[in-house]
């Protein structure tokens, strides 16, 4: 039925798609900073008065934070992105920044995979699959340096769970992770024979990068919750407040939310974890609100202007 559609109005439609997507963001963004039941917009702005603009080199600090977080981002994708079509670092910029400005409507960013899809019509699946990759090992890492701050908390803060329910969640777990390798259909259907083929096609050295870039991205934005919590004064350990925010980025990144409700995810849980020092609420709210903003919202609104110029292959 598409198909029989004239030209004219498939842009027009394709249009109308693309702007949606932007109202939505744009609006989406608009409220969660304006009618936000944890701040005010009015306490929000006296916190970052008093605290973030005492110092202009704070914002230029704060900035520079930021930009290297997508850097490193934005390079880890022209990478991945290059083992199926050689990109710029320029391309890569517009891929990326659009597809968080579509992943903030859908749940766990999924829309951030169809996005980059659709910029590699002939390769859709095999970039998902990169896609996949990057996500996989930003994730890795998010682990690895989560059960480190993890086991300090539990240890230094003595902290009691139930043995016996997290033994049944991890049976749980084990039993979804088996299931697609013991029913032939779904490997069938899953093809993990191609992926796996597909995934050791990459080099060593590719490998490598991508784990790479991941790490320093993750260190990057791990200091930038950090350097703010000290704007805002808090006088705790450095090792101690780190251990925490390792610990804040493993729970909440297994807590399934939107983008656009990632800092609320990751509010509640810093609320929770850093209740054992003495910060106050107000502070990790506003904390939790300015890494959103700074690291989605803003690239988000950059990422919109790249939505609506995009063009899709008339082929």
């Amino acid at each position: 039925m598409y198909n029989n559609i004239s030209p004219k109005y498939k842009s027009f439609l394709f249009f109308i798609v693309k702007l949606s997507i932007i109202v939505g963001s744009l609006y989406f963004i608009y409220d969660k900073i304006v009618n936000n039941n944890q701040l005010t917009v009015y306490l929000f702005l006296m916190q970052i008065e008093n605290s973030l603009f005492k110092n202009q080199y704070t914002i230029v600090f704060l900035s520079l934070l930021t930009i290297a977080n997508w850097f490193f981002e934005i390079w880890k994708w022209k990478v991945l992105a290059s083992i199926v079509k050689k990109i710029s670092f320029i391309e890569a910029t517009k891929q990326s920044l659009a597809a968080l400005t579509v992943s903030l409507l859908t749940p766990n960013r999924i829309g951030d995979y169809g996005a980059k899809a659709i910029y590699f019509p002939k390769n859709k699946w095999k970039v998902m699959l990169l896609n996949l990759i990057g996500n996989l090992n930003q994730l890795t890492v998010t682990t690895l340096f989560g059960v480190i701050g993890l086991v300090f908390f539990i240890t230094t803060y003595s902290i009691e769970f139930d043995l016996h329910k997290i033994r049944r969640i991890g049976y749980l777990i084990a039993f979804l992770i088996l299931i697609p390798f013991s029913n032939k259909k779904i490997i069938g259907f899953f093809k993990f024979d191609s992926i796996w083929q597909f995934v050791k096609k990459m080099t060593l050295q590719k490998h490598i990068t991508i784990f790479l870039f991941s790490l320093i991205r993750y260190l990057v934005f791990s200091y930038q919750f950090y350097f703010l919590l000290t704007i805002f004064e808090v006088d705790t350990n450095y090792f101690e407040l780190m251990h925490l925010i390792f610990s804040m980025y493993l729970v909440a990144s297994f807590i399934p939310s939107m983008s656009l409700f990632d800092w609320a995810v990751k509010g509640s849980v810093a609320i929770y974890i850093f209740s054992f020092v003495p910060i106050s609420e107000l502070t990790i709210v506003t904390v939790t609100l300015l890494m959103w903003i700074l690291n989605f919202a803003i690239p988000a609104l950059i990422g919109s202007g790249f939505v609506l110029t995009f063009k899709y292959s008339k082929k």
